[in-house]
């Protein structure tokens, strides 16, 4: 970018005792991600509260508009900003909101459009905490009067990227629901109480850059770089929800051995409870996997792990701990990895005792075989991916359709959804099959995508939403997901809900 007017937001910040001695200085904030009439006639008026504008940009990194967005990247719309005569200087933010761009600005006006002046109905709460960092800084919030266009709206209707299959998609549930509709559910969500039953797993990632062969070996050389840890597993899955529900008690299995465990309780989020067993002879589970640098690949995996089943005296006391979690008072997920903690006893208890069972099993290096959803009888959910519905069935050829109703048929269950990667999801309920297309675009990391999709849409499934809802929030979930390394980030319900809104409009 040679624009003189486009600069770096803290060299601008060391400007501002300069640009006030031009005047008032005004500043607008956003994605500006399709320029259009609206934005012009909103920096039109904005600029009549002072003399000089500034506008400040929302980064690539931090725009939750659903896949394909934005559909130009932060440098391009600082360009297009640039040019308009009436803008004195573009900054492109370095964080989520505003509140940083205006405690170093220090505008004498944050100006907003018209549709931002009922604040209850900003979802991310942004509004509020922008008004006071601009009250701070000694500044007033001022709003437009004008006309406004959505470029979610514009974008979606004449330069969409997404495909025939995803635009119906969206047309039905717009024709049955409203945006509110589906955020109104969401908030449904947040009374309900989780019972968590699965492993714990530890995903270290090596970060590595790709050297060559061995001068005198048949081996790969690579350069260590750098390590991240990720709590992963069942510690996963209880950080995604804890957005969503109230509360959440996880029930789990540390090693006698390099256990892990002030690392698990520094990255559990608050409304989690982790009520662990202590496995002999075992570790918690680690699993590390060596990433080229460059490619974000992988090149090997080394894990850690004991994955023989609990003694008689760690399930003994699983098993009190199950009974004394009282079952049948709200959903009990189970994430069985197969890594020995969910043994035949603790399902007997599991389907015996659960108001809500909801179930899944999955496949590793440790477990193909003889790890299957079939060890099972019933469950009011199950969710799987189609290669593990197949590998239980031996079967590659059928439909995906007739292998979900030979499952319906062996296990007593109400709702079946099978995962199926970039074709999306589909759910068999009361009779009857809903598939949905995925919504991704940027795959970073495709680990603990199933994870998100299973966590979200049990919860949607308890609380009694449809089943067409409950895809399309999963399906973003996943989306939302594998845009980020490893399970370093959980899932973020305001995100969620942006990705909705701007998908509908």
């Amino acid at each position: 970018m040679n624009n003189k007017n486009i600069i770096p937001i803290h060299e601008l910040a060391t400007k501002i005792p300069v640009i006030k001695k031009m005047g008032k200085i005004v500043q607008c904030h956003g994605v500006f991600d399709l320029l259009h009439v609206g934005h012009i006639k909103y920096l039109q008026e904005a600029k009549h509260f002072g003399d000089v504008l500034i506008v400040t940009i929302t980064p690539d990194r931090f725009i939750n508009k659903g896949p394909g967005r934005p559909a130009f990247t932060s440098d391009l719309r600082a360009e297009v900003l640039s040019a308009l005569e009436i803008v004195d200087y573009v900054a492109i933010n370095e964080w989520p909101t505003a509140v940083e761009a205006i405690n170093l600005l220090k505008p004498d006006y944050y100006v907003k459009g018209p549709d931002y002046r009922d604040n209850e109905l900003d979802i991310t709460g942004a509004i509020k905490l922008e008004t006071e960092a601009v009250e701070s800084v000694g500044g007033q919030i001022q709003y437009t009067d004008d006309i406004t266009f959505s470029s979610s709206t514009l974008i979606n209707q004449h330069f969409s990227k997404l495909d025939p299959r995803q635009q119906t998609y969206l047309e039905m549930l717009k024709k049955k629901y409203s945006v509110e509709d589906i955020f109104s559910m969401i908030d449904s969500l947040s009374n309900i109480d989780v019972l968590l039953v699965g492993e714990t797993i530890i995903d270290e990632y090596i970060f590595c850059d790709t050297i060559g062969k061995s001068g005198k070996e048949p081996i790969l050389v690579t350069q260590r770089l750098y390590s991240e840890k990720y709590a992963g597993g069942i510690i996963a899955i209880a950080n995604h929800l804890s957005e969503f529900c109230q509360s959440i008690k996880v029930l789990t299995y540390f090693g006698d051995r390099d256990s892990h465990q002030q690392f698990i309780m520094e990255h559990i989020s608050e409304n989690v409870t982790v009520d662990p067993i202590i496995k002999s002879k075992s570790p918690t589970i680690l699993k590390t996997r060596f990433v080229d640098n460059y490619t974000r690949a992988k090149t090997l995996g080394v894990y850690d792990i004991n994955d023989e089943l609990l003694n008689y005296k760690e399930e003994l006391l699983l098993l009190e701990k199950l009974n004394q979690n009282q079952l049948d008072s709200g959903l009990v997920l189970v994430t069985d990895y197969g890594h020995g903690l969910v043994t035949p006893n603790v399902v007997k208890v599991l389907e015996k005792n659960s108001k809500y069972l909801a179930v899944n099993t999955q496949l590793n290096a440790f477990n193909v075989g003889y790890h299957t959803i079939s060890k099972y009888g019933s469950a009011k959910y199950i969710c799987i991916h189609e290669g593990e519905l197949r590998h239980d069935y031996r079967n590659r050829t059928d439909s995906v359709e007739d292998l979900i109703t030979e499952l319906q048929n062996k296990i007593n269950t109400d709702k079946i959804v099978i995962t199926r990667g970039n074709k999306g999801s589909m759910v068999f309920s009361d009779g009857d099959f809903t598939s949905c297309p995925a919504y991704t675009t940027d795959i970073v990391d495709r680990v603990g995508a199933g994870d998100a999709l299973l966590s979200i849409t049990a919860l949607c499934f308890y609380a009694g939403l449809p089943p067409e809802i409950t895809l399309f929030i999963g399906n973003l979930a996943a989306a939302q997901k594998i845009a980020s390394i490893g399970n370093k980030q959980k899932l973020n319900k305001v995100s969620l809900m942006k990705s909705i809104e701007s998908l509908l409009k």
